[in-house]
């Protein structure tokens, strides 16, 4: 048992030694430190943050994903997937004041959520001075649609879905005119918002938002893959290798400009 433990102890120094060699040699370049590799691990797992081709000469972007439901002003329940705008907003800041970071690569798969947040977080990414991109994945519905048109270009993959719908009244409602005036208010700067980021009028967002007949006893239109593109909302349909290929394209020009 004696050796046993020493001969472990032995095996234990020497792989403290290796983790420090590996720490020197990502220093001078060659290697990633395990430290940094842990905090990127980190950012993945908490917030769907990382950052890519870090120091390679491509260009350093950020990864940022929306996913689940938009959590707001109000927590939602412990078993929902949700994007806290909390942790967002500063991250979108610190991209701003960054020298590192070159552009930004925004990933959507998302039911909606708090209304104001969620526009809040689309006028954060569309104010930002670098290039930005944005793909939808799976689904961008509901106040999800103003953060897929809020980058400089945008991406839909060919099955996801995008749903345009009218602002949902929750809670104690007052019956008076000055109730709906509010909400046709709301809906109003949503609505200006999408026609002021993509090719589509406002209009013709407002009769998608009213439709009746393509959902089941609601209000609503929803749009998959090509059919976004076909009205404007999005501008190509394709991948995560389409999307990094044009943010790449748009982080060179800007160099060069």
């Amino acid at each position: 048992m004696g050796k046993k433990k020493g001969k472990r102890k032995g095996h234990m120094v020497s792989q403290k030694e290796d983790t420090k060699q590996k720490d020197c040699t990502a220093k001078n370049g060659e290697e990633p430190a395990v430290g940094q590799n842990a905090k990127s691990d980190e950012r993945i797992a908490e917030y769907g943050q990382v950052l890519l081709d870090e120091k390679n000469g491509l260009g350093n972007i950020y990864l940022l994903s929306v996913i689940g439901e938009i959590e707001g002003h109000e927590n939602l329940n412990s078993g929902s997937k949700t994007t806290k705008y909390e942790h967002v907003l500063p991250k979108l800041a610190q991209i701003e004041d960054s020298r590192e970071i070159e552009g930004v690569l925004l990933l959507i798969n998302t039911q909606g959520g708090d209304v104001s947040c969620g526009l809040a977080l689309a006028e954060m990414v569309a104010s930002l001075s670098k290039p930005t991109v944005s793909l939808v994945i799976g689904d961008s519905h509901s106040i999800g649609v103003p953060l897929a048109v809020s980058a400089d270009d945008s991406f839909i993959v060919p099955t996801a879905s995008m749903l345009i719908h009218p602002v949902r009244m929750t809670g104690m409602t007052i019956g008076a005119p000055q109730t709906y005036h509010y909400f046709q208010r709301i809906q109003d700067r949503i609505t200006g918002f999408i026609a002021d980021h993509s090719s589509t009028p406002q209009d013709k967002i407002e009769e998608l938002m009213m439709n009746t007949t393509d959902l089941t006893k609601d209000l609503g239109t929803l749009l998959v893959g090509e059919d976004a593109v076909r009205i404007g909302l999005i501008r190509q349909v394709g991948g995560i290798d389409k999307a990094l290929r044009r943010l790449r394209e748009m982080i060179k020009r800007r160099k060069k400009a």
